[in-house]
């Protein structure tokens, strides 16, 4: 499908995110946004910059105009991705020149400024030498109240990729044989992440039998035997930086009656905590949904990790699904929804699918069965 405006993130778009973040960071009590590379300075700018040991800083002020400081070297780059359009003054510094004094000198005396969540630390303590009388405050709290609401181009972005990590798991049944190891699997896995659309692969877990109950394994030489039950948790970033994350669980042959059992329970649970995404529950409602009907079965010592996490420019992000966060679902709102249940040493399952907060409940960025996966 082309894109069309509605679907590409383009310079209005951009414009629009510096002026709101530069609004917000004024309401914050914030001087200005000191923003290094990463997913923040992708959202504002688009740039998506390597990370140096020379300092790259989009300076947002929260009055007067954004400037993006850049190694002189880094300057062709920062042109090429269009930071120009956007009405930001390109600052290159020169190799033996100190940015952070530059910055300094060009913000004035301030009280508070907020760096990115991201900014290496080495960077911060350099400006608060360069800035000894500026105190500096995170930015997350800014810039997590706009990346966190999907805009239509955005949610676009995410069905690309849910609908490109579906088509993967839609192939499964070709690498997952027993005989093969998780590691050759993996690299099949791989390839069909970036065959599929993908910029990058972020991660490829593949946990057959016992290794099933370690939520984050990756792969092993472990060779997949016949009745092992696998968890299969694939994601990778689409060229507009956009992220995709989906798991199924899968057997060889028929599964072990135990399992069998808990996976129906970790189903339900699943499909009960999705239906329950609505604007204004609270986030942390949607996990008690799923981790009440794992506990009420028996398994809630083995539920060992949070239901949901945020996604977009970064695979973790805001909203996360997790007790304790009392922040309201909101139209936009993107998150993963993936109760498991994990037995030591035995085998383990999950079932997550991407989910966007609509008007009216919930959509779905992925459309694989949910069932137990069973190849024969």
């Amino acid at each position: 499908m082309p894109e069309t405006s509605e679907t590409s993130i383009g310079a209005a778009d951009y414009a629009a995110r510096l002026r709101a973040a530069a609004t917000t960071a004024g309401h914050s009590g914030l001087a200005a946004l000191l923003v290094s590379p990463g997913p923040d300075l992708r959202y504002l700018t688009g740039y998506d910059a390597v990370a140096l040991e020379r300092l790259t800083c989009l300076v947002l002020p929260a009055d007067g105009d954004p400037v993006l400081v850049v190694p002189e070297l880094e300057l062709p780059a920062a042109r090429a991705a269009g930071t120009a359009d956007l009405g930001i003054e390109l600052l290159p510094w020169p190799e033996t020149a100190n940015p952070y004094s530059l910055i300094a000198d060009r913000l004035g005396a301030v009280p508070a400024v907020g760096v990115d969540n991201h900014m290496w630390a080495e960077k911060s303590l350099r400006f608060a030498e360069a800035m000894p009388a500026t105190s500096q405050r995170l930015a997350g709290p800014v810039l997590t109240t706009l990346r966190s609401v999907k805009s239509v181009a955005e949610i676009a972005q995410l069905t690309r990729a849910g609908a490109a990590i579906d088509s993967v798991h839609a192939q499964l049944a070709e690498w997952l044989r027993p005989g093969r190891t998780e590691r050759e699997i993996g690299a099949d896995i791989a390839d069909a992440i970036i065959q599929a659309g993908h910029d990058r692969v972020d991660f490829v877990i593949v946990a057959s039998g016992p290794n099933g109950a370690s939520p984050h394994h990756e792969v092993s030489d472990r060779v997949v035997e016949p009745g092992d039950p696998v968890v299969v948790d694939i994601g990778g970033t689409l060229p507009s930086g956009y992220c995709s994350d989906s798991t199924r669980t899968y057997c060889l042959g028929q599964p072990p009656a135990e399992f069998a059992a808990y996976y129906q329970v970790l189903q339900e649970a699943q499909a009960t905590a999705v239906a329950a995404v609505r604007p204004g529950i609270a986030c942390q409602d949607i996990d008690t949904v799923a981790r009440s009907i794992i506990s009420d079965a028996g398994y809630a010592d083995y539920f060992i990790h949070r239901t949901g996490h945020g996604i977009g420019l970064q695979t973790h992000e805001d909203p996360y699904i997790v007790e304790g966060n009392t922040d309201l679902m909101e139209v936009g709102h993107a998150f993963s929804v993936e109760p498991g249940i994990y037995l030591s040493d035995q085998h383990g399952a999950r079932i997550e699918d991407i989910v966007v907060c609509g008007e009216d409940g919930p959509v779905l960025m992925n459309n694989r069965p949910r069932e137990l996966g069973v190849i024969e």
